[in-house]
């Protein structure tokens, strides 16, 4: 698995047989795995926010996920091509399967209360003999607050084999660094909003979108007010960084 620096972040090239068989791996390993992504936003975030940095410096695994990585990488000389692009509306069905037949016990992690249960119905739908466990993550994060502890306690009884935790960047991505040591799970997955996205809470982009690079187009369009920074601004910022780094060489 080859993995790449570029602009302050890095990440891992591998295509879906390949990020499905790393789950199979950390399965039958002893420690505890995490894995991460990158999209525009969190490398945005990574040059910003401590805390992230700070996770992806823990991650075992980190994927692409969104064409821009591609593209960028490409420029910076990169063997890098769209299969490498691992968005998980893409996979996710293929990994519950596997799990499904695995006997992998499963975990959702984030969302607004309500949202968990109804992604949840949705994939036990499609995959009946997957043991699935979900709650929200509309709680108390601090390290030493009750209700982080509940959660924690709850994750646990579960004794669940993956972690999906979806409470979006960079909130998710801080959580998990925080409590990896004291969930006992084979691997934690840091997903952003899949589990709205299934629950129907927001609307699922065309996948051939996905493909061609322009998912993101469709999501401003369907939340302009909360996403419009992100897609406007930040890229501006990452026009930055290509030009910072032209100077510095």
């Amino acid at each position: 698995m080859e993995s790449y620096e570029m602009l302050g972040i890095k990440f891992h090239a591998l295509n879906e047989d390949e990020l499905i068989e790393y789950v199979h791996q950390a399965n039958a390993g002893q420690d505890t795995k995490v894995i991460g992504n990158h999209n525009f936003h969190s490398l945005y975030l990574s040059n910003r926010v401590e805390s992230m940095r700070a996770f992806y410096d823990r991650a075992d695994l980190i994927h692409i996920d969104g064409m821009p990585i591609v593209w960028l990488g490409r420029l910076f000389g990169h063997r890098l091509n769209r299969s490498h692009r691992l968005t998980s509306l893409d996979w996710l069905s293929r990994l519950f399967s596997e799990c499904e037949e695995r006997g992998y016990r499963v975990f959702l992690l984030g969302s607004e209360p309500g949202v968990a249960e109804k992604a949840s119905e949705r994939f036990l739908a499609d995959h009946p003999k997957l043991q699935l466990g979900c709650y929200h993550g509309y709680f108390d994060k601090s390290a030493d607050s009750a209700e982080n502890e509940a959660v924690i306690e709850l994750v646990n009884r579960f004794e669940p084999d993956l972690v999906l935790v979806g409470m979006g960047m960079p909130i998710q991505e801080d959580w998990i660094r925080c409590n990896v040591h004291r969930l006992r799970t084979k691997l934690i997955w840091s997903l952003g909003a899949f589990m709205d996205y299934y629950a129907g809470v927001k609307p699922l982009p065309p996948r051939w979108l996905g493909r061609l690079g322009l998912e993101w187009l469709y999501r401003l369009f369907s939340e302009p007010r909360r996403l419009w920074k992100r897609y406007i601004l930040e890229p501006w910022f990452i026009v930055f960084l290509l030009f910072r780094n032209v100077i510095r060489r």
